[in-house]
């Protein structure tokens, strides 16, 4: 299967909030670059653009959404609640019901795939 199928599958067997959020997120994903390619790696949606730039998994109570180089980023609306002692990676847990910062979230999203770039 292709990548973009095992994510289709992935949301459509979370078929409570969790499958909604990952679905959400991955339109944000989009949103943001267009030029975005979908990886799955680790048993996981794994978005990529010159390098990886984020990860989508679900668990019990969250989904969170680990940015591979956030550390590096500049997070001025303080999306990041997650993995803050990590050396280079940061994530965004999101709980059922939680609102997300759509324009907030696809800049971080921007910020990282600008990152990758610079680093090529």
């Amino acid at each position: 299967m292709r990548p973009s199928e095992l994510i289709d599958q992935q949301i459509s067997e979370l078929a409570d909030w969790r499958g909604h959020m990952i679905a959400r997120l991955r339109k944000l994903i989009h949103d943001a670059d267009p030029n975005i390619t979908e990886e799955w790696k680790w048993d996981t949606a794994v978005w990529s653009h010159n390098g990886l730039v984020c990860a989508a998994g679900a668990f019990k109570d969250h989904v969170k959404l680990n940015f591979f180089k956030g550390a590096a980023l500049e997070d001025p609306h303080g999306l990041f609640n997650a993995g803050l002692e990590a050396k280079t990676t940061r994530a965004i847990d999101f709980r059922e019901g939680e609102d997300i910062n759509e324009s907030a979230l696809e800049d971080l999203l921007r910020a990282a795939v600008a990152h990758n770039s610079k680093r090529k």
